[in-house]
């Protein structure tokens, strides 16, 4: 006998998809922002907020976009805070 999707005749796929729409980390604003800055790094119009200088790394694109997205209040989650030093 052969089971046409996963093990018990289940589709595995749209189990995962249910469960991954109502717990996303981004919003569609948050989406709309890194990619609207991706956008203006490769064109070489993305500038940094204070020196002004142009944008040229991906992760720093990517970091300037999430930022717009939390301050135009998108679902992004909050920064990773740093640890104090334990001695």
């Amino acid at each position: 006998m052969v089971l046409p999707r996963g093990r018990m005749g289940i589709d595995h796929g749209t189990m995962a998809r249910k469960r991954k729409k109502s717990g996303r980390k981004y919003g569609p604003k948050a989406q709309k922002k890194v990619e609207r800055s991706m956008h203006e790094m490769k064109r070489g119009k993305l500038r940094s907020g204070r020196s002004g200088k142009k944008v040229t790394s991906r992760k720093q694109a990517i970091a300037i976009g999430l930022s717009e997205a939390r301050q135009s209040g998108g679902k992004v989650p909050s920064r990773k805070r740093k640890r104090k030093k334990s001695r």
